[in-house]
């Protein structure tokens, strides 16, 4: 089932067990967040139509597989028709009116300044269409004095402290490894506020706008570090920035820096409890968040922490670091299966570590449909991933690829009302294009 835009107000055939069927959705998104957020929508029964550069979207340029296509792409941006449109030209104005007036939901993450310039901006656009969701995502927020630096995720995750506390270092620096975690969380956000606005207007019959930001949605990520008692952490917190000024001002290397730091995990977490091992093959993860898991590991390993019903103090370190080799030498001595049933048996959270790879044919996932396999009718089959949200009646459902770029121009444009002249006159003027076979 495919809805369309159209000058009617009535769209038939929609599936009521889809949450978003019969919503509207106009995307001026690039990259991860608005476009991730566009799929989840369609996923969701939403009919979606992505606005790209004349050039496309740059996520198609990323090691192509077709002209056109790349893995990049597929991965946020299934279920959408695209238009492409040369948004800044002002004889593109006619069709983005056209566009967002029959439009429940306009989707966007332009750099700072362009949405003003445009006339859209949520204030301009939800003035003018009073029943309009706009959802807008910047890199700091819309207020401060950041709020007009450029932003991208490896750069958030470095100013809110999520690269530090996530603790990878390549070559003595930090760094943010390869998911783009904070972008596809901003993403996750920005599908909920949206969800919560059309809750909203069913109950109040107007729109509204709904703000995210890739700081906000990195300092989520990073929640446990940042709560802390005014009483008890405040003189701390600023004694340890006193020392870490003076470690800069030293030429301290980062990881001495690091080092310096304290945690929200106290030290028998970090040291014995919360980690991960090696085993003779293959490192394992061990969970014991409660007193009751840290009793029931130390049981499977036959040791004994006379410290265990104390409690926890930064004070005995010399204690945990005896008992940490005594854990690591225990569990170095049988191979990785050996651990994961036994503590699997005793009701301990634990796993092998793996790499994505070994995913693909993981049969945890394919059997809760985890992944799902799609045929591209030029770049060939893929695995991707399912919708991560699962609504009884098929409520998300995973959907095919976008049609081959630019080759729907003619069709959107013609439901938007545009007569054959017009939509000639926008492709001789470079307002949009068409693809040329």
């Amino acid at each position: 089932m495919t809805l369309h835009f159209s000058g009617s107000p009535i769209i038939s055939a929609m599936d009521p067990n889809q949450p978003f069927a019969g919503v509207r959705v106009v995307e001026f998104g690039q990259f991860v967040s608005a476009p991730f957020c566009g799929q989840l929508l369609a996923e969701g029964g939403a009919e979606v139509i992505k606005v790209e550069p004349l050039t496309g979207d740059p996520a198609r340029q990323l090691r192509q597989i077709v002209p056109g296509e790349t893995r990049i792409f597929l991965s946020r941006n299934r279920g959408k028709r695209s238009l492409p449109l040369a948004i800044r030209q002002p004889g593109a104005r006619a069709v983005i009116d056209r566009l967002i007036e029959r439009a429940d939901v306009a989707l966007m993450n332009f750099r700072p300044g362009l949405a003003e310039q445009l006339g859209l901006d949520a204030p301009a656009l939800t003035r003018r269409f009073k029943r309009l969701i706009v959802g807008s995502v910047t890199g700091f927020g819309t207020e401060g004095p950041e709020a007009s630096f450029a932003a991208m995720d490896p750069v958030v995750q470095a100013r809110t402290g999520l690269m530090a506390a996530n603790g990878r270092l390549n070559e003595g620096r930090p760094t943010s490894g390869d998911p783009v975690v904070a972008d596809y969380m901003c993403a996750m956000s920005l599908a909920f506020g949206v969800s919560a606005a059309l809750l909203r207007r069913e109950r109040t019959g107007v729109g509204g706008s709904v703000d995210v930001s890739l700081m906000q949605a990195a300092m989520t990520l990073a929640n446990n570090q940042l709560i802390r008692s005014e009483d008890e952490d405040a003189p701390r917190h600023e004694k340890t920035l006193g020392d870490l000024a003076g470690m800069r001002r030293d030429g301290v290397r980062y990881a001495d820096q690091s080092a310096m730091m304290t945690s929200a995990r106290t030290a028998p977490m970090l040291m014995i409890y919360l980690r991960t091992y090696d085993t003779a093959d293959a490192p394992i993860a061990i969970a014991c968040g409660s007193h009751s898991l840290r009793r029931k590991f130390l049981t499977v390993l036959d040791i004994e922490d006379p410290l265990l019903d104390k409690p926890e103090s930064e004070g005995h370190r010399d204690h945990y670091d005896q008992l940490k080799g005594n854990v690591e030498a225990i569990i170095r001595g049988k191979p990785a299966s050996h651990w994961i049933t036994r503590l699997n048996e005793a009701g301990i959270p634990v796993s092998p570590v793996k790499f994505p790879v070994e995913l693909f044919d993981d049969p945890q996932a394919h059997a809760n449909g985890m992944f799902h396999r799609l045929r591209h009718p030029e770049a060939g089959d893929f695995t991707v991933l399912s919708p991560p949200v699962a609504l009884d009646g098929d409520g998300f459902r995973s959907r095919e690829p976008t049609a081959s770029f630019a080759s729907e121009t003619r069709t959107i444009l013609h439901e938007l009302d545009f007569t054959d002249a017009e939509i000639d006159e926008f492709v001789a003027t470079k307002v949009t294009r068409e693809r040329t076979v």
